[in-house]
């Protein structure tokens, strides 16, 4: 059953990519669709803030681990 669940899911996500938009590049560069539409300060925004929250989230656990190990009594 899994596996005939399995199939038919990516039969279908490759049916999917086939009805996938396609760019006519004769009229514009794949370059250009991002950045002349505006959409990729968008996706750099979202990016950048995902990096920041994930290296406040790091910085955060060094120092709670750093503060758990202080106060934990060394063994030796």
């Amino acid at each position: 059953m899994l596996r005939k669940l399995a199939l038919l899911l990516s039969f279908y996500f490759i049916a999917a990519g086939s009805y996938a938009q396609q760019m006519d590049l004769s009229k514009e560069e794949p370059t250009d669709f991002m950045s002349g539409s505006g959409k990729i300060y968008v996706v750099m925004a979202v990016a950048v803030v995902i990096v920041l929250g994930l290296l406040i989230y790091v910085i955060n656990l060094d120092r709670k681990i750093s503060k758990l190990e202080k106060e934990r009594p060394s063994k030796g």
